[in-house]
């Protein structure tokens, strides 16, 4: 069975079009049953084409020349959807035309432009922005929200475990994946009103595909100890930060350390294949791909400075979604949790 077709911004991220295609292609060689929507400038799409003969019976090219620049505000963005490589994109997944879209380019108008499209799915009342981090474990963990919604009340977060949950099946593979908050400390009695009574709630819900933990300390973040880790997107985009800045302060360390005199030199050729295992478990070009979780649709969002590499992790992250329909998973849970903790509001009685 073939999957719906993924539709690429080809003209978003530092790198632009060549490495949009080459990511692509990169994850068809891996995967020949993808298929893409390509959207940008033709002359070009076509040029970077030339180099991967594997792409070009699995792919089609929408025509556009306008980008969304990395500094643009989302507002603006959003008046130019209908002409953009990435309104064009996200508009191919609400016309059916594609079953997801990959973008490198600006994070808010992405946002922006995904929530107008596509709109939130019913029963939830903020999209989240999700992404994968690295652990001491085999498994990645799943940190949600990072930026989309800079403030969540108790509601917001207990949707946000939800999808995180959902997310974490799909992912990881887990039956019930471990759920945290994170917290400026474990005991029940820390936190804001709206981490414990989003932690009382989630305590008190029966049935949930996902176990409850409780809180969880920034500190325990990459440890392994849950699968999921629930906040606000202030907090989670601060926090994920702070983990990319110790983790290129650490290759940094290491890279210096390992240069600074001829014995340094001899000790790394020694230890080269830990170096190497350290180097590849924190490279973010293997964890890329940040999920719009909450939508009628699939989006995901590549680091701008992503790679090919990079790139083709984020496609084969839509095309994980789109197998195991990630929508209908979050929308079977929220159907179990809505009548246990919010009754009647998928009928508008409860606020948010």
């Amino acid at each position: 069975m073939s999957l719906p077709r993924i539709a690429i911004d080809a003209m978003g991220g530092d790198e632009g079009v060549r490495v949009m295609i080459e990511g692509a292609a990169l994850a068809r060689r891996r995967h020949d049953k993808f298929r893409f929507l390509l959207v940008g400038d033709e002359t070009r799409i076509k040029r970077a084409l030339e180099s991967h003969p594997n792409m070009r019976g699995a792919s089609e090219i929408l025509h556009c020349e306008d980008v969304v620049a990395g500094d643009e505000q989302p507002s603006r963005a959003l008046r130019r959807a209908k002409t953009t490589s990435m309104g064009l994109a996200i508009n191919a997944v609400k016309e059916g035309e594609a079953g997801a879209a990959v973008s490198a380019g600006n994070t808010g108008a992405l946002m922006a432009m995904s929530k107008l499209a596509l709109r939130t799915m019913p029963g939830i009342d903020r999209p989240a922005l999700a992404a994968l981090l690295p652990t001491l474990e085999e498994h990645d963990a799943v940190m949600l929200d990072l930026g989309a919604n800079t403030e969540a009340n108790a509601r917001n977060l207990v949707q946000f475990a939800i999808m995180g949950a959902a997310y974490s099946r799909v992912v990881n593979g887990f039956e019930k994946p471990r759920v945290r908050l994170l917290n400026i400390g474990t005991e029940e009695i820390k936190g804001t009103d709206s981490l414990r009574d989003a932690a009382a709630q989630l305590q008190a819900a029966k049935g949930l595909a996902m176990q409850f933990d409780g809180f969880i300390e920034s500190d325990k973040i990459n440890r392994g100890q849950t699968d999921v880790i629930v906040t606000d997107g202030f907090s989670g985009n601060i926090a994920l930060k702070a983990i990319e800045g110790a983790a290129r302060f650490v290759t940094d360390l290491l890279r210096n350390a390992f240069t600074s005199s001829l014995r340094s030199k001899i000790g790394f050729l020694v230890s080269r294949p830990a170096t190497e295992l350290l180097r590849h478990h924190l490279d973010p070009n293997n964890h890329n791909g940040a999920v719009f979780l909450g939508l009628n649709g699939v989006v995901v969002k590549s680091h701008g400075s992503a790679n090919a590499k990079g790139l083709a992790t984020a496609v084969e992250v839509a095309a994980r979604l789109l197998e195991d329909d990630i929508t209908n998973r979050i929308a079977q849970d929220l159907a179990e949790l809505d009548e246990q903790l919010w009754p009647g509001a998928r009928n508008g009685e409860v606020q948010a």
